[in-house]
């Protein structure tokens, strides 16, 4: 089932959360919406759930409006699901019974109906944990609970609003498996809801940048990394530094750059014109070289399989991936071998 909203508005008092917000989403896409806490994202999921009135502008699924100027499709007519942050189960209800329930509420025969949560549960690595109560559960295997519902009801779109936000890290990286997986079997489209680009990055087909109730760029997620449309996307994705430069000389799907006298190199481009510009330059952009500029180390931190190391170069500063730490006050030579320019970036729109 895809996903068309237009000009979506929602307000609280004078201010949107959700600003006339236009996109479509495809069907069996994984679409994430990322953005930082306030920026709208859960407003926006709650509106296509049925759960949040439109103040403007129509929501519709394969094509069906469901909200919009007098019209309020009720939540169970939708054909969507939900997966909340709390996974919303019930405590009373054994862990098949909750399984079961939307089945069960669709007409089908209790018998029927919890043998068809069992193959949901064992689909979720869960089999034989049926009789258990939800306050018996780990939270990765509450989760995993609440997904195996969201199968059983066998919604066509399926909303996650920030489902991994409780469980430990260690956890997280194997419930990204699990989320992936679900979406595979479901063959449902799923709209995500995050505030960890990580989460973002390894999940989504398509990822939308939100900020103040409207997507700033909606792309694949190496899209997003390698050419972000504006500065905010750019500060929010990945890790790098976007800097004022000239830009000398224009070629297809490129443009050379000058960050300082005699300190040119050439970049990726889109729409780039000769003058005053701004490039992003990740860390993956620069490296040592002997036949490079002077850099002084600022600082350097552990990232896990790297050394991240502040550089100052030629008044600029920049971050740097390097095999082993580096002392604060080092000198290491540095060339620039890439970066993304685009017109967005000069303003930080």
């Amino acid at each position: 089932m895809s996903i068309t909203l237009d000009t979506l508005t929602r307000r609280y008092g004078a201010t949107p959360a959700v600003d006339a917000l236009s996109a479509d989403i495809p069907t069996g896409c994984f679409f994430t919406v990322l953005g930082p806490s306030g920026c709208g994202k859960s407003t926006l999921l709650r509106m296509i759930a049925g759960l949040e009135p439109v103040d403007a502008g129509t929501i519709a699924l394969q094509g069906r409006r469901v909200a919009g100027p007098g019209l309020h499709v009720a939540p169970e007519a939708r054909g969507v699901g939900v997966v909340f942050q709390s996974y919303a189960l019930w405590p009373h209800m054994d862990v098949l019974g909750n399984v079961a329930f939307p089945i069960e509420a669709a007409g089908t025969p209790r018998r029927t109906a919890r043998a068809a949560a069992d193959d949901h549960l064992a689909s979720v690595d869960l089999a034989g944990f049926g009789a258990r109560r939800p306050a018996d559960l780990s939270g990765g295997q509450r989760q995993r609970v609440a997904l195996a519902r969201c199968l059983a009801a066998r919604a066509r779109v399926v909303l996650m609003d920030e489902p991994l936000a409780n469980l430990d890290p260690h956890l997280r990286a194997a419930m990204e498996h699990e989320m992936a997986a679900f979406h595979a079997r479901a063959g449902a489209t799923t709209l995500f809801i995050t505030h960890d680009q990580r989460e973002a990055m390894a999940l989504s087909d398509l990822v939308a940048v939100m900020r103040a109730g409207r997507f700033e760029q909606v792309a694949p997620p190496q899209v997003l990394h390698d050419r972000p449309a504006n500065g905010f996307v750019a500060g929010f994705i990945g890790r790098g530094v976007v800097l004022p430069c000239t830009v000398t000389g224009v070629s297809p799907g490129a443009a050379r750059v000058a960050l300082a006298p005699g300190l040119e190199f050439d970049a990726r481009a889109d729409a780039a014109v000769a003058g005053p510009a701004a490039v992003l330059i990740r860390p993956g952009d620069l490296r040592v070289d002997e036949a490079g500029t002077p850099a002084r180390v600022v600082s350097c931190t552990y990232r896990g399989d790297h050394w991240e190391a502040q550089v100052t170069l030629s008044g600029h500063a920049a971050l740097l991936s390097l095999p082993q730490r580096a002392q604060p006050g080092d000198s290491l030579p540095v060339a620039i071998s890439g970066g993304w320019t685009c017109p967005g970036l000069l303003s930080g729109a």
